[in-house]
């Protein structure tokens, strides 16, 4: 049976530790050439840009699309996901919370492998909901102790620190400014729509891991030059998807300052192909910018436990 699954429907069945899951394996069967992404395009009327990822993943037997509308301030989010050996339709989900949780899982997935194992500081750039995601991933894979949060709106910011200490368990607080959040944190998660760097390089102390997950749009920067200077080094979810809309790196790349041979993709850091950390004074960078086999890997395990559980509507058999 081909299943909708609502936002509450979504909600009710995802879980970070699952989308961390979902998305580490994904990635590694991408680098062995076992899955298969396409870069998002981008459709714009005047006042609506439309956006498609498509993505398959023989592993869950799905294959499928991701589309969402940007229009007047409003997004939506749907996900279509398709049997890859029959073609049949398996399910339609709306996608929202599912690809905060997803983008969340991504920087979890790369903090894992390229943060120091002792990190206890998080330094927060962002106080919506993908920022939650974010921090929640993070604390899921490091002993995060306390989190500093610097955003521009500091009237949503000491609510967006209250409800998150209660939900983390932790010391969550505002920052002053965005010097106060860099200096002295371990990492520092940067999820924003800024259109300049969020923070200096200067500020960044040895051994510190950067997650840059806002800059998927070449009008989009979150850091500047001196912080991928510092980066002994910088990886991405895809350089396909980098070379066509990454903000931060592709400054640096049209200057010659950095190469793409210097940017590794995640999914050979999991496997081996491609070295993570080596030492602890390293500063590590992980570019994200959201693929739709991680989109696939997180609906297609939704459906399954959606099915288990009988949550969900039945869509009409014909569409099937």
């Amino acid at each position: 049976m081909a299943r909708f699954l609502s936002e509450q429907d979504v909600e009710a069945l995802l879980t970070l530790p699952l989308a961390l899951e979902a998305v580490e394996q994904a990635m590694a069967e991408l680098a062995r050439g076992e899955a298969s992404n396409l870069p998002r395009d981008r459709l714009r009327s005047p006042e609506t840009t439309m956006h498609l990822l498509q993505g398959l993943v023989p592993s869950h037997g799905a294959m499928g699309y991701k589309v969402y509308t940007v229009s007047q301030g409003a997004v939506r989010f749907l996900l279509h996901l398709y049997d890859s050996r029959t073609g049949r339709l398996l399910g339609i989900l709306q996608a929202g919370h599912l690809g905060r949780l997803r983008t969340g899982a991504a920087s979890g997935v790369a903090t894992r492998q390229l943060a120091r194992a002792d990190a206890r500081t998080l330094a927060l750039f962002g106080s919506g909901k993908q920022a939650a995601a974010q921090a929640e991933a993070v604390c899921l894979v490091r002993p995060i102790q306390t989190v500093k949060v610097f955003a521009r709106n500091r009237d949503r910011l000491t609510a967006f620190c209250d409800a998150l200490a209660r939900r983390l368990g932790i010391e969550v607080r505002p920052a002053d400014s965005a010097r106060e959040a860099v200096e002295g944190s371990d990492i520092v998660t940067t999820i924003s729509n800024s259109e300049t760097p969020v923070f200096e390089g200067a500020w960044l102390a040895e051994g510190t891991h950067v997650n840059a997950a806002g800059s998927n749009m070449l009008s989009r920067r979150e850091l500047d030059e001196a912080t991928l200077a510092r980066c002994d080094l910088i990886v991405t979810d895809s350089r396909e998807v980098a070379r066509r809309e990454c903000g931060d790196l592709l400054p640096m790349i049209e200057k010659g300052r950095i190469g793409w041979g210097q940017v590794a993709e995640l999914g050979d850091v999991l496997i081996g192909r491609a070295p993570g950390r080596a030492h602890d004074r390293q500063i590590t960078c992980f570019e994200s910018h959201g693929l739709a086999v991680q989109d696939v890997a997180v609906g297609a395990r939704l459906l399954a436990l959606a099915g288990q559980r009988g949550i969900g509507s039945a869509l009409p058999a014909d569409l099937a």
